[in-house]
């Protein structure tokens, strides 16, 4: 049942119809460079970090799914309710709340994977929560959103968008095996191609983000609001995802891991389902945030890699300073991937795979 937009504050006051057409003609156009570079970013980013995904690794995460669990509740408890306390908090009119909300119960996006790749996450880890959040939506969008949007008594009927889980499902796991496959049967050319795309999908991160704000000035003179929980929603998922994963005991390497995991939706899933449930003028007011929520997410993402690596860097200056007589042992080791150029970072890594050998 569709929504009555005359006596919804979310249509357009004094619109003329030419106007709201040459919006959605715009915003049809985004959405079409934002679906053509997101499938050909997740095809050949997750091709080539699937390259540094060890088959025993992941089984192991698969066996004892601590951390797997960990990222789950950060996404499905954390965000969506983080997401309710936001839309409460700033007063939110309903279907600029729906929006919000929307956003919080939609499952992790690839672009996650790229920057825990930038902070020496646990890839095996990063992969497996975002696999297994995408398919955990099925199940828990629709009962996230019942549970936390039945107060504001929506005259429309939510439509989980089922397709576009299923195709980034499907985009997430061919790429991922192949990656594997490389990588086991050719180690080697595995860790060349691992950085290359990993510098590849760094460019088309820009690219979108850059692609983004071009395309969508004229839905940054929305409401100043949205605009700021754009901004500070995902550096929330941030922090509470580090947090609840430093309260489970998981090693500093899951610790970034689950935090990136939790900050980063899936933006494209996001705006699926709001072309499925909500009216053309709707919908005018309503894209705004999930593209600025993309922007200021991919923003955090670099400002949390910068902030790493100038930590990483500094950390191996003073590692040089205390120790001048191994610099030029370390310089003669060769080093095949850029996780064990930060195993200084680490203490006692394996120790803290499991919560009991945490402490």
């Amino acid at each position: 049942m569709r929504a009555n937009c005359s006596r919804s504050s979310a249509c357009p006051a004094n619109g003329s119809e030419e106007e709201l057409q040459a919006e959605l003609e715009a915003h049809g156009n985004l959405e079409l460079v934002f679906t053509v570079m997101s499938a050909v970013m997740m095809g050949l980013l997750m091709f080539s970090l699937g390259c540094s995904v060890d088959i025993r690794k992941l089984w192991l995460h698969i066996r004892r799914p601590w951390g797997i669990a960990v990222g789950l509740i950060c996404q499905f408890g954390l965000m969506p309710f983080i997401a309710y306390l936001l839309a409460i908090s700033f007063s939110l009119k309903p279907a600029q709340a729906i929006v919000v909300l929307i956003m919080g119960c939609c499952p992790g996006g690839t672009i996650s994977n790229i920057f825990t790749f930038w902070v020496d996450g646990d890839m095996d880890l990063s992969i497996s929560m975002t696999t297994c959040s995408t398919l955990a939506a099925l199940g828990m969008m629709p009962l996230c959103l019942y549970l936390y949007t039945w107060s504001w008594r929506l005259e429309q009927n939510l439509s989980i968008p089922y397709q576009n889980i299923g195709i980034t499902l499907v985009c997430l796991t061919i790429p991922v095996a192949f990656g594997i496959c490389v990588n086991y049967r050719w180690p080697k050319p595995s860790k060349i191609i691992l950085k290359i795309g990993a510098i590849v999908g760094g460019a088309l991160l820009l690219v979108v983000a850059v692609a983004g704000v071009v395309l969508a000035k004229g839905s940054w003179n929305s409401d100043i609001i949205l605009l700021t929980i754009s901004f500070i929603f995902p550096l929330i998922g941030h922090v509470m995802g580090f947090l609840l994963a430093l309260l489970t005991h998981q090693s500093w390497q899951r610790c970034r891991t689950i935090s990136l995991e939790t900050g980063a939706q899936n933006i494209q899933m996001c705006v699926t389902m709001l072309q499925l449930s909500f009216t053309t003028t709707q919908l005018v007011e309503m894209f705004s945030f999930p593209l600025a929520y993309g922007l200021f997410q991919v923003l955090d993402g670099f400002l949390i890699v910068a902030a790493y690596q100038t930590y990483k860097r500094g950390l191996k200056n003073k590692h040089r300073q205390e120790n001048p007589g191994c610099v030029k042992a370390c310089q003669k080791r060769q080093i095949p991937s850029p996780h064990e150029t930060s195993t200084f970072l680490e203490v006692n890594e394996e120790a803290t795979m499991t919560p009991g050998l945490s402490g």
